[in-house]
């Protein structure tokens, strides 16, 4: 049986977790399995969709031994737990080589390779990386901006093959004694000032995470297969495509470089899931909402048993849609790197309430806050309260690589230190959280973090702006969409063409530059003079409900959008003739509505 309700994560957590005897790194992790599963599959890779038939496949025993040779060439390149190996990947069967075998050598770190090759550049500098992986195509726009710093080697994958082919895979050449405190590797998260934040992770934390959502995964009574199409720089497809499985013995089929970006994947999706028998996958609206799109037609898809959403908010309609077309559970979760990757889910075996970000992880506790106006825990909120989203446990990172970004991180709580996400909600009697905004205001486009203050900080060097404010419109599709608020100096000109030039000129995040840019006479203010995003939040449901409602011909009679403390923000439609339509296609969004005739 498996864990259908908080009584049953409270009954795991009767036994101590240190009688649990999880390994104590990843590395350890890894060679448990290749013990127990040495001849089993364990990493499947198809390089383009056309022969997604025809895939490299390593054995449990072949993928350590890979591992094991990544992690003696990265430590006889200097890397060690002060000197990080990078990586500026795709999805490549030696993506997973360089990440474990990095963290076996000392610490990895992964980088995004959409970002501005000057930023990546920065970010190297700034966790003192000895080693960086990549492709011929990022090397050629990284190079240029390392010139003058020597310590930082570059090994395109060929580099990388040639290095390993020369260490055993046997055995570590420089054993280290890894305990779980130990750091394993370095994620960039949405900053408030400058470059992203690195989030420093422990192998303890990545083990925990991982063992944890297998735990409330079960029952399962034989080998899954999972299919990973999200990017190997994310924690999602590094852990629960990843790790998670193979502390299980599970096959994971790496769909090509570019994953569910790749030219024919979503449209052969279905014929894929077939011919591997894929068990489960994981994704972000977007792709729910692009498979819905792909008949499933003849093919056999009857071994799938869930699929996993993260990263953004999934509307009701959307997973209703999906589980109709499919007969597959799509489990809503939470997470966030500073928590290892995953926090709370809805249970596979229990009741999934849509909207809801499920039931939180075995040992790891998660509260909704009420917290003082500088950030102090005045006390946890009442069931159903609104509050900040806190936790606390194994999972939980181990700080920021400068230190100066802690400040706001951590709340302490009966001495403790709990994680303070930045995110707001709410607990239910039967402890399932809900998500009523999120106080850190990232825009989350296809689950892709984007800090606003990359697109304003912008927008403030064109001497026609005074002030500029960057929120997410809701998208049917991406989930939400950059877009900008402008207020122009006095007697400034400047048209909202000119603007979106000079910021897609300048913002080097390309996911980051936004769709739209409105210049409004005066920008909302709060009482102590800050711009009041959530009144730009409100004016931008306000537009997508209007053209929704002109495209399905619906005439409005009415239309209240508001801030909700319990459902966040709440669109009240009024309609005259046949709402359907109209209800039908604001199903697509995030946000709540009410539509009435």
């Amino acid at each position: 049986m498996g864990i259908r309700t908080l009584a049953d994560i409270e009954a795991i957590e009767s036994v101590p977790l240190a009688e649990r005897a999880l390994p104590a790194s990843t590395y350890a992790a890894l060679e448990r399995s290749a013990r127990q599963w040495p001849k089993e599959k364990a990493l499947s890779f198809f390089a383009q969709a056309a022969s997604f038939a025809q895939p490299v496949t390593w054995t449990y025993a072949e993928l350590f031994a890979e591992v094991t040779r990544a992690a003696n060439a990265f430590h006889a390149m200097g890397v060690g737990p002060e000197a990080p190996v990078a990586y500026v990947l795709p999805n490549l069967p030696e993506t997973h080589f360089t990440i474990w075998g990095g963290e076996a050598a000392g610490v990895v770190m992964a980088i995004n390779p959409l970002i501005d090759a000057a930023q990546i550049a920065e970010l190297l500098r700034a966790a003192r990386a000895r080693v960086v992986v990549t492709v011929a195509e990022f090397w050629q726009k990284i190079a240029p901006h390392l010139a003058g710093d020597p310590q930082i080697q570059m090994l395109d994958i060929a580099g990388l093959r040639s290095a390993m082919a020369a260490q055993p895979g046997d055995r570590l050449v420089a054993p280290r004694a890894i305990g779980p405190g130990e750091r394993s590797s370095y994620f960039c998260t949405g900053g408030t000032t400058g470059l992203p934040k690195i989030a420093v992770r422990t192998h303890g934390n990545e083990v925990f995470d991982a063992w944890a959502v297998a735990s409330v995964l079960e029952p399962r009574n034989a080998p899954r297969t999972f299919f990973c199409g999200l990017p190997l720089f994310h924690v999602n497809a590094q852990l629960v495509t990843g790790l998670m499985p193979w502390l299980r013995g599970d096959h994971v089929v790496l769909g090509t470089p570019q994953g569910y970006r790749a030219d024919g994947l979503m449209a052969r999706f279905w014929e894929i899931v077939a011919h591997y028998e894929v068990t489960m996958f994981s994704g972000v609206p977007t792709i729910y909402a692009a498979l819905l799109d792909v008949p499933v037609g003849a093919h056999d898809i009857s071994s799938l048993q869930f699929a996993i959403c993260g990263a953004a908010p999934m509307p009701a309609e959307l997973i209703r849609a999906f589980e109709a077309r499919t007969g597959l559970k799509i489990l809503e979760g939470y997470g966030l790197t500073e928590g290892a990757c995953v926090s709370s889910v809805n249970p596979i075996d229990g009741e999934k309430r849509p909207g809801s970000i499920g039931l939180r992880l075995p040992y790891q506790q998660m509260r909704a806050a009420i917290l003082g106006e500088q950030g102090g825990f005045v006390r946890f909120a009442a069931t159903g309260e609104p509050g900040v989203i806190v936790i606390h446990g194994p999972n939980v990172f181990a700080g920021y690589l400068d230190e100066r970004h802690d400040r706001s991180a951590w709340v302490e709580i009966d001495g403790r230190k709990w994680l303070n996400t930045g995110d707001l909600g709410r607990e239910d009697e039967q402890g399932y959280f809900w998500l009523t905004g999120r106080k850190k205001e990232l825009i989350i486009r296809g689950g892709h973090n984007i800090d606003p203050k990359t697109i304003e900080e912008v927008l403030h060097r064109h001497p026609a702006v005074a002030l500029a404010a960057a929120v997410g419109r809701p998208d049917g599709r991406a989930g939400e969409l950059p877009v900008a608020y402008v207020q122009l100096k006095p007697d400034a000109k400047a048209s909202a063409g000119e603007l979106l030039a000079f910021a897609a000129e300048g913002i080097a995040e390309r996911a980051a530059v936004p769709k739209a840019i409105q210049i409004v006479p005066a920008l909302p203010l709060t009482s102590v003079g800050k711009i009041y995003k959530p009144a730009l939040l409100v004016m931008e449901v306000e537009r997508v409900v209007r053209a929704e409602a002109e495209a399905s011909g619906a005439t409005l009679q009415s239309l209240v959008v508001a801030q909700d403390p319990r459902r966040g923000i709440v669109a009240r439609i009024r309609v005259a003739g046949d709402a359907a339509p109209l209800r039908a296609a604001l199903g697509r969004y995030a946000f709540a509505t009410v539509v009435e005739q």
